[in-house]
């Protein structure tokens, strides 16, 4: 019988991984892996977050919160890209920090995703909800309060167009990967389109004053957060940060990438540069299209800009197409948290049947059950309180894959690949990236930290409770030792 030690330390070997992701149909593209990660970067944030961290934290200067944000996001990705390149399993940090520290580390890696996708995909289910029910308002097609709210929210007993997309979305997923890829590539070459065109308009309705003073003089705001000099820059980092952590969605897939060694730093990487230099266009031509106060409390900064600018057919076009591109992120959050909670069920540590592949090599039943999760929590239950859950979450898993780099290069070409594709600068970048996760960590607000204390003790009981008692690895250990 193992000890306590060695059930915590206990490693997979990365070639039952292969063995065992093996039925993944390797389907995906270069192209598919931008529009992936596109799909999911380039989100509702780009039209709401400039404006809103420009009045409440920024100025101007938001712009620097986006290229710092970019600059950590960055760093991360450049691990994450040798990671994928050299292990492509399913369930990206998850699987890798198995290998490489051991499956409770590995565990802790990937609940912390989990936060993201469970309250992620409900968020922007909720989102396209709201949207929608905008679009179609004038037209005086009014959903009943119970009906198109949260339960216990304004008279809500359930999100029912919420509820509609994300199993819409599921159902497009439980059809292949291959699929879904062409909806995603269509609808982001959509989606990106009209973020130029808003850049190229409101461009010409730009005043330089605006501009001035670019870095507003610091002082703290009525709820005690910080607005202004550094400190406002850095508390808008964040709360940007949120925008560029979709890359995983890429990483998550990377055991059904053709040639992954090529595809998925390429895929990481690109997606991110593309994603950043959206954001910052945006960001600069907002707040220079009025002064950043008129954004305080405005639910929808571009469309607002645009019309007042008396370009309201644009604000139109771009508001319909950013609804229909919402599903984009839909569709690479939930192919990427299925095929996280597939590794759990795959290695034991959640019930088998979630690990489970159909005939179609997909894994539907994974699938079904973030669906079933998202639906609830993004439905029919108020989630607002836990939105920086998923920065909390994800920034804890990125930290874990910086330092996993040092241990990834003692193996490679060893009992791991020798990969394509290697983070530069080794060995201050990796320490770099896990640094400034650090930091962006630490300026989030206490309650997000308090929430994601919470969300891990509920994981640790899970893990010790179920996952420890049937992993599949401590079994394989313990068959090893008995035959021995």
């Amino acid at each position: 019988m193992a000890s306590f030690k060695e059930r915590i330390f206990r490693k997979e070997d990365p070639s039952v991984y292969e063995q065992k992701d093996a039925h993944l149909s390797r389907t995906l593209r270069v192209r598919d892996f931008l529009a992936l990660g596109l799909g999911t970067i380039v989100s509702t944030a780009i039209f709401t977050l400039p404006g809103t961290v420009a009045a409440q934290h920024a100025g101007p200067a938001v712009v620097i919160s986006f290229l710092a944000a970019a600059l950590v996001a960055g760093l991360v990705a450049f691990a994450y890209a040798e990671m994928a390149s050299a292990m492509p399993f399913a369930g990206s940090a998850y699987s890798w920090i198995n290998v490489i520290f051991g499956e409770f580390f590995g565990w802790i890696a990937g609940w912390a995703l989990l936060a993201e996708y469970f309250i992620a995909v409900a968020f922007v289910g909720s989102g396209l909800s709201a949207n929608f029910r905008g679009l179609i308002a004038p037209l005086g097609l009014v959903l009943p309060k119970s009906l198109a709210n949260a339960y216990g929210t304004d008279g809500g007993v359930i999100d029912l167009v919420s509820v509609v997309v994300i199993i819409a979305v599921a159902y497009l997923l439980s059809r292949g990967a291959s699929e879904a890829s062409r909806v995603e590539n269509i609808l982001v070459i959509a989606k990106v389109l009209v973020v130029l065109l808003f850049i190229v308009v409101g461009c010409t309705a730009i005043k330089p004053q605006n501009y001035v003073p670019f870095i507003p003089k610091y002082h703290l705001n009525p709820d005690g957060t910080a607005f202004g000099g550094w400190q406002g820059i850095y508390a808008g980092v964040s709360m940007i940060f949120l925008s560029y952590i979709g890359f995983d969605s890429i990483a998550a897939n990377s055991a059904e990438a053709k040639d992954p060694g090529k595809t998925m730093p390429r895929g990481i990487l690109g997606s991110l540069i593309i994603a950043v230099v959206l954001f910052v266009g945006v960001a600069l031509v907002l707040v220079g299209m009025f002064h950043y106060t008129l954004y305080a409390n405005n639910a929808e900064p571009v469309g607002w800009a645009l019309r007042k600018s008396g370009h309201g057919v644009i604000a139109a076009v771009i508001q319909s197409v950013a609804c229909i591109g919402m599903f984009t992120a839909l569709i690479g959050m939930m192919m990427a948290g299925s095929r996280l909670i597939y590794s759990f069920g795959r290695d034991g540590l959640l019930p088998r049947w979630l690990g489970k592949i159909n005939n179609k090599h997909l894994p539907n039943n994974a699938l079904l059950a973030l669906t079933i999760v998202a639906v609830l929590i993004g439905s029919v239950f108020p989630f607002s309180f836990l939105n920086q859950l998923i920065s909390a979450g994800t920034l804890i898993a990125f930290m874990f894959v910086s330092l996993g780099i040092y241990a990834l290069r003692k193996r490679e070409g060893k009992d791991i690949i020798d990969p394509e594709f290697k983070m530069p600068f080794y060995p201050v970048m990796p320490f770099l990236a896990f640094a400034g996760a650090l930091i962006v960590f630490l300026g989030l607000s206490t309650d997000a930290k308090i929430y994601a204390a919470a969300w891990f003790i509920f994981g640790l009981i899970i893990y010790f409770c179920y996952g420890m008692r049937n992993s599949a690895l401590g079994r394989e250990k313990e068959e090893g030792k008995d035959v021995g």
